[in-house]
């Protein structure tokens, strides 16, 4: 471990600006753009984004879950709906989602109300993900305690006899789409004097942009 007290640890943000010029008029856009800048460079797992969701106890709580598609209707995942993640969205449908892409010292900020997506869209991203993967859904309760992992093995090899190649999505797994009322993108500036610019959604539909404070 380093010597170094933590209080010490800080960074100087030098890779980029967010300039009011630059900005996209609509948050999708902007997101686009980021987003295929992410892959362009090679960011690490450019995919991944933390989400935030809210239990009936009123207590917070994140995991990182992988962006699957996005468009104008919102940024989808999939996931066991028996999870935590998915008995909170069922008892509160708001969550919140960000991605940190550190190498391009930049963060998204994503706000909104989350549905599920139709069975179809559910059913062909089953279908396209590798067959581990679909038999896994089965074998895990996820969220759920087990004395030991062999338990998830055993169970995968219960259900890879059971279906083979062809296992069928469960039902309690598939997708959510959050829809975005607020957007925040984050660009790290010299000095802590960051760029930071939000959207809001308005009641007709349109965005309010705004630059924020550091």
């Amino acid at each position: 471990m380093s010597d170094t007290p933590l209080s010490d640890l800080r960074k100087s943000y030098e890779r980029g600006a967010l300039e009011d010029h630059e900005v996209a008029s609509e948050p999708l856009l902007q997101f686009r753009e980021w987003f295929a800048e992410a892959l362009q460079h090679k960011v690490p797992e450019p995919n991944a984004m933390t989400l935030a969701t809210v239990g009936e106890d009123g207590r917070p709580s994140t995991r990182v879950v992988l962006i699957k598609d996005f468009d104008e209707r919102g940024i989808v995942w999939y996931t066991n709906y028996h999870s935590r993640k998915g008995r909170e969205l069922a008892a509160n449908p708001f969550a919140a989602l960000q991605f940190h892409w550190v190498e391009l010292e930049r963060v998204v900020r994503i706000e909104g109300n989350v549905e599920k997506v139709e069975d179809e869209a559910s059913d062909a991203y089953f279908e396209s993900r590798p067959l581990a993967h679909r038999i896994g859904a089965w074998a895990s309760h996820q969220s759920e305690a087990i004395p030991n992992r062999g338990v998830i093995v055993a169970r995968a090899a219960e259900y890879g006899l059971k279906f083979g190649l062809k296992p069928p999505r469960p039902p309690h797994w598939g997708g959510y789409r959050l829809r975005p009322h607020y957007w925040e993108f984050w660009q790290g500036r010299a000095s802590r004097l960051h760029d930071r610019i939000a959207y809001s959604e308005q009641p007709d539909g349109s965005w309010k942009r705004e630059r924020l404070s550091p």
